[in-house]
């Protein structure tokens, strides 16, 4: 599924994503897990600011971005 990525830079310049749409929603990238790359390629797993985890894949030819895998975390919810 391919979804817009927002970047900005790192304190070396690098560019790294901020947030990305997908499904009508913008989802704030809290944490960048992992990042790891390939000849013209790079995935990056991120943490978004509702907990769920995400893999993206950036194609450095094409210049898109897709969403490669989604993890829902979950809450349990005590009742009393």
């Amino acid at each position: 599924m391919r979804i817009r990525a927002e970047l900005h830079a790192d304190d070396h310049g690098r560019p790294q994503l901020q947030a990305f749409h997908f499904d009508r929603r913008r989802l704030d990238v809290a944490e960048t897990l992992d990042q790891w790359y390939g000849p013209d390629y790079r995935y990056v797993k991120v943490r978004t600011c509702d907990g769920d985890t995400y893999i993206l894949k950036f194609h450095e030819t094409h210049s898109d971005w897709e969403l490669t895998m989604f993890s829902r975390t979950y809450t349990r919810v005590r009742i009393v």
